[in-house]
């Protein structure tokens, strides 16, 4: 892999998806809220905290955590794509809060100016690191002693079928091969041991893991489509090759699997496993 080249495609996919995220933010904080609130918990954030926020995209954790630390505490919050910074940094003047300074920043450099934290955040960041070890070791290195990591990854594709779905119905129409163990994407981090091995070698302490629900819910199979076609970077690129006849066509497929998750009243529903785990520095 050219991580260069790599970190790049990230940087553009993301930002090609930024609106659609401003879009959909209520229904994804809807079901995503219960793991931001485990990851304060597990971090012992807390009135008066300095906070750092790694991969926030628009937003999350990091105004959850700025709730939480409230006037007299401060909310450093980093991502790759300028174009999320743009609308987090926009959500939070909305909500009136002035303790989150958001910085365009590579979590395998993490150059914050600052290595005081009693805390750092990184949710559904980490799956898409290159070299997450690196990523660890820095965001250890930012730490106070005694200060706490709290990330959260997408667990198996069998407990995720908001994901799983569509990209069971890519995978199989464009004739995937299994990326390599090694390689990042949405499930690369669902090995709890790999995880654990991880911030072990990054020099974590007191680890522990636990398993969170995202509940997500979509009007309809076809809104449900709608909001992957807008929001979810990895499956977009993926089709971005495709003709526009084939990527309706794999579309459509996609609404159809997601029959099986319709309740009698219409909405798409999806109980879905994230995987929290904290380690103190």
């Amino acid at each position: 892999m050219d991580k260069a080249q790599y970190k790049s495609g990230q940087r553009k996919d993301w930002d090609s998806v930024s609106l659609g995220w401003r879009k959909w933010w209520q229904t994804i904080e809807q079901g995503a809220q219960a793991v931001s609130d485990e990851m304060l918990d597990l971090a012992l954030v807390k009135q008066g905290d300095s906070i750092l926020d790694v991969a926030t995209g628009i937003g999350e954790p990091a105004v959850s955590a700025a709730k939480r630390v409230g006037e007299n505490g401060q909310v450093i919050a980093t991502d790759l794509s300028p174009q999320m910074l743009a609308i987090a940094q926009e959500r939070a003047g909305n909500l009136g809060l002035e303790n989150i300074q958001f910085r365009e920043a590579d979590a395998e450099v993490l150059d914050v100016g600052k290595t005081d934290f009693d805390a750092v955040l990184c949710r559904w960041g980490l799956m898409f690191m290159p070299e997450p070890l690196t990523a660890l070791k820095n965001m250890h290195r930012v730490l106070n002693k005694g200060g706490r990591l709290a990330a959260a990854v997408w667990s198996t594709p069998p407990t995720v079928p908001m994901l799983s779905i569509s990209m069971g119905v890519v995978g199989r129409e464009l004739k995937l091969t299994p990326p390599p163990p090694d390689a990042p994407g949405i499930f690369s981090m669902a090995n709890t041991e790999k995880l654990e091995t991880l911030f072990s070698a990054a020099g974590f302490n007191d680890i522990s893991i636990k398993t969170v629900s995202a509940n997500m819910s979509f009007p309809s199979s076809r809104d449900y489509v709608g909001f992957l076609q807008e929001v979810a970077s990895p499956i977009v690129s993926l089709l971005s090759g495709e003709t526009e006849e084939r990527r309706n066509e794999i579309w459509q497929m996609i609404e159809q699997a997601s029959g099986e998750y319709t309740n009698k009243a219409g909405q798409m529903v999806t109980e879905n496993e994230a995987i929290c785990i904290v380690g103190t520095a």
